[in-house]
């Protein structure tokens, strides 16, 4: 999901980055990617933010970006969803298919000269001039290494901070039921539980995501999926069980601060981070790709990156 004014409530230099990476995502990834023959599932449809309580509607009728619509307005114009005490309603956001865009990357990748090699990456040291990469017992060395290595970050031997744990978020895949609009979901739907993403390709929708510390247990949990999905079916009354096509799991890198870890690494010259992105990893790989690209080639550092470099715990 690519909704920067709704993960980053909070405002700030986090709402600064996420936005800028959005505003990318058009010529940087999709529109290049698409030139180049690759099909991308990308939709900008914007979000409504809906509030059950009195509560939630007092904290969201102050949004950034947007506008927000009275209860009967969002009656009117949404009749599949429960009743409401309003919506917050923005155009700034969107979808992405995450594994789709990222192997269309990697083959673009390879036609522009890079070279993959798979393997689990087991130590990173200094090494004279360069930094020495072990790969399944095979020591490599590069003048510069990316150091993205997500949730697994701190499983490497040699690296230890920035400290990075895995936080497991369990995600419902769904089909649509039939709304009467011609389209599985006009917008992204995000309620005080869960958040419902349509996909057109398919016509089915995407329910997420559980916010749960379980170290590297990447199982699905009965509690999860029906915590999913009753909170799908409030927001959604036609969301029923039945409509369940699959759960999957995710292992999101989180740090103390739940802000991204960007920058040259404090103790090995050569090695820079990119990771911690936490549940923005998507939204934040157009920016984050250029900034430690432009730190690689030694061009002159973004001043962003002074409030996420990874020295700051």
């Amino acid at each position: 999901m690519l909704a920067p004014y709704v993960e980053a409530h909070a405002g700030g230099l986090m709402l600064d980055l996420c936005v800028r990476s959005l505003a990318m995502y058009e010529s940087a990834y999709v529109e290049t990617l698409r030139n180049e023959g690759f099909e991308i599932d990308y939709e900008l449809i914007g979000t409504l933010e809906i509030a059950l309580t009195a509560e939630q509607a007092s904290r969201l009728r102050h949004g950034m970006r947007g506008g927000w619509l009275q209860p009967g307005v969002v009656a009117g114009t949404y009749p599949f969803l429960c009743p409401t005490f309003g919506a917050f309603t923005s155009e700034d956001g969107g979808y992405v298919d995450p594994p789709q865009l990222t192997r269309a990357l990697a083959l673009s990748a390879e036609r522009h000269g890079a070279t993959f090699r798979a393997g689990r990456v087991e130590a990173i040291s200094r090494d004279g001039d360069g930094v020495r990469v072990v790969v399944d017992g095979e020591g490599l060395t590069a003048d510069r290494v990316v150091l993205a290595a997500g949730a697994w970050t701190n499983r490497i031997e040699g690296i230890r901070r920035p400290p990075l744990r895995p936080v497991r978020g369990q995600l419902l895949k769904m089909r649509s039921p039939v709304f009467g609009l011609g389209r599985v979901l006009p917008t992204i739907m995000w309620g005080p539980d869960c958040y419902i993403v349509p996909r057109y390709r398919d016509d089915t929708v995407l329910v997420g995501a559980t916010v749960e510390e379980a170290g590297f247990d990447e199982r699905t949990t009965e509690e999860g999926v029906n915590g999913l999905l009753a909170a799908a079916q409030r927001l959604i009354p036609m969301l029923t069980a039945g409509k369940l096509i699959e759960a999957r799991v995710g292992l999101r890198p989180a740090t103390p601060d739940d802000l991204p870890v960007l920058g040259r690494d404090p103790q090995i010259p050569g090695l820079f981070h990119a990771s911690g992105h936490y549940r923005n990893g998507v939204l934040l790989a157009p920016i984050t790709g250029t900034l430690i690209a432009d730190l690689v080639e030694g061009k002159s550092a973004d001043p962003a990156l002074d409030h996420f470099r990874p020295e700051r715990f």
